[in-house]
């Protein structure tokens, strides 16, 4: 029977199939529910419409199938819910304002960048747009640096304690973004939260930005959920395997060597298992006895 406590989830974004990459963040979510006998579900995170690839949300699901990880309930679509996300922004209007600013504008103004890559915002248009200049994006204003609640701590599953001080090192953020469709950030908290996630396995890449959700998981109310941030798979150069660097699909002639590849990646040894399932069981318990019952509670100080 599954664990009511724990609910997991895999949301990968249909811009193109899962590759070695992405498998190795699935195999982790879908092992650590299954360790905890809880819950996984599976979210497309399609928000980002300009970049769905027709097709690859039925790819995806299909090599899940092959893989042997089913999971449970309903798909969700995050293009179907964009009502919850405009409730979500009505409910954080009082923290917003309009921002004229390009992404041109904010590098130059010399703040810096997070580290994530992305330009610190200076707050521009936190007293209102110039004059003559149009609104391009919605921002959320993160606490004064002098404010107590400035600083997000929580500790990571994998990564350990991470800190982020939202004004010195992000700035405000976007939650509706210039070409009209929601920003990732309210997109993910919102679902989270819609479906009762309790824990969260997924990359690195995105550790970066937990901070800042779970600042929108207060503003609005909700739980937070306990973090795992597994380490990515880089290229040759050094840079994440990616869709966008042209990762190859995955072989689902032979699904049991990319499973294995995924295991020893995340420091499991499953080399000889018979088949898909025997793979499955025997990693599911090498998980449990590494992370299992783990607890990680976000503060803000």
């Amino acid at each position: 029977m599954a664990n009511p406590v724990y609910i997991g989830r895999f949301a990968p974004s249909p811009s193109g199939p899962i590759h070695e990459g992405s498998l190795i963040a699935a195999l982790a979510s879908y092992l650590d529910a299954k360790a905890h006998e809880g819950q996984w579900l599976v979210r497309i995170e399609d928000i980002d419409e300009g970049r769905t690839m027709e097709g690859a949300a039925e790819h995806i699901l299909h090599t899940l199938n092959t893989l042997g990880m089913q999971w449970d309930g309903e798909v969700v679509t995050q293009s179907q819910r964009k009502p919850l996300y405009q409730a979500a922004y009505e409910q954080l209007q009082a923290r917003t304002y309009p921002c004229a600013c390009t992404r041109r504008e904010i590098v130059d103004s010399r703040l810096g960048s997070a580290a994530d890559g992305a330009a610190i915002y200076p707050g521009t248009c936190r007293l209102g747009i110039a004059a003559g200049k149009a609104m391009r994006t919605i921002r959320i204003r993160v606490p004064e640096p002098t404010e107590s609640d400035g600083t997000i701590g929580f500790t990571d599953r994998w990564q350990g304690m991470q800190s982020q001080h939202l004004a010195s090192e992000v700035g405000d953020f976007v939650l509706k973004r210039a070409d009209g469709f929601w920003a990732y950030q309210i997109a993910v908290v919102v679902d989270d939260a819609s479906q009762s996630i309790t824990h969260i396995v997924r990359g690195a890449d995105l550790l970066e930005s937990t901070a800042r959700q779970i600042y929108l998981q207060h503003c609005l109310g909700y739980a937070t959920p306990a973090y795992l941030h597994v380490p990515l798979l880089t290229t040759p150069t050094g840079e994440k395997l990616s869709k966008q660097n042209h990762a190859a699909p995955l072989d689902l002639i032979h699904p049991l060597d990319a499973l294995q590849r995924a295991a020893r990646f995340l420091g499991l040894t499953v080399n000889d298992a018979p088949d898909i399932p025997g793979f499955l069981t025997r990693a599911t318990d090498q998980w449990a006895n590494r992370f299992k019952n783990q607890t990680a509670i976000a503060t803000a100080s």
